[in-house]
């Protein structure tokens, strides 16, 4: 059997985006790897957001935050992050514009003095989008258990700083104003976003993957990629194979060799199974 080197995405794939975690999924990870397979996280979320029930599935290597962290085997390969002085920038606009937000580093979610009041509502928005019935009973505390108030919102090593749109201008004007950096959206489609996001230009998770690659002189090596959502094309366009769930966008099940089932209905064990890897 061929060793694969298994690139997953967190949410809508290893977990729902209630963050369920199927019990199948943990057992076919830690099968395919006693199988000789390597198993990645490949996540937008920091390491502050990947939660206990997650980590201590065990995995060979995380690459966080889109692409700015790489870790494989407890060595930090790479990280890049936002400086002290961009973020001050970023934040004060922010600030001045009348804009909550928060930061996401590795160490933890720092929030803005009003963002739990004021990102709520698009928070029940956007996961009533992804098909939960109990939407409307959402919290920001709900969704970020471990956010932090309160603390110092100048910082260095931040990832990426995600921010409540007033309005789609918001989004636009951010694009105009930090045009060296990525600037994104999240939480809807077009103009129905509900969240924009700032970060480091030049990353994603195919040049994450490339680099973790070259580094463990693997880069001929078998590849599989799992995701759900437009973000993740870059990682399964990368791979060998790539693998959109059921419960996916339109986009990434076009461009995928094989779409399995939805993330809590077996889809990572039936895809496994489906390719031999356990």
């Amino acid at each position: 059997m061929n060793r694969h080197y298994i690139f997953l995405d967190v949410d809508g794939t290893l977990v729902s985006y209630e963050n369920e975690l199927p019990e199948s999924a943990v057992t076919a990870i830690k099968q395919a790897q006693k199988n000789g397979h390597k198993v990645y996280t490949v996540t937008g979320r920091s390491k502050a957001e990947m939660y206990e029930d997650i980590l201590s599935i065990g995995f060979d290597g995380y690459i966080g935050g889109n692409g700015s962290y790489i870790e494989s085997d407890g060595e930090i390969i790479s990280e890049r992050s936002l400086s002290y002085e961009d973020c001050k920038n970023i934040v004060d606009w922010l600030r001045d514009k009348g804009l909550e937000f928060y930061l996401e580093s590795n160490e933890g979610l720092y929030g803005s003095e009003y963002f739990a009041e004021r990102a709520q509502k698009p928070l029940q928005v956007y996961t009533a989008r992804k098909g939960n019935e109990d939407a409307d009973k959402i919290t920001v505390k709900d969704a970020f258990p471990d956010m932090i108030f309160g603390e110092n919102l100048y910082r260095e090593k931040i990832n990426k700083i995600s921010f409540v749109l007033n309005d789609y201008s918001d989004y636009l004007e951010a694009r105009e104003v930090f045009s060296d950096f990525k600037v994104g959206t999240w939480g809807g489609a077009g103009e129905t976003a509900l969240f924009g996001d700032v970060a480091l230009d030049n990353i994603d998770k195919q040049t994450a993957l490339d680099l973790l690659m070259t580094y463990l002189n693997e880069s001929d090596k078998h590849t599989i990629a799992f995701g759900d959502a437009k973000v993740d094309i870059p990682m399964l366009e990368y791979c060998t194979t790539g693998v959109a769930m059921g419960n996916g966008g339109t986009e990434i099940k076009e461009i995928a060799d094989y779409v399995t089932n939805d993330v809590m209905s077996d889809g990572l064990y039936n895809a496994f199974k489906y390719f031999g890897l356990i």
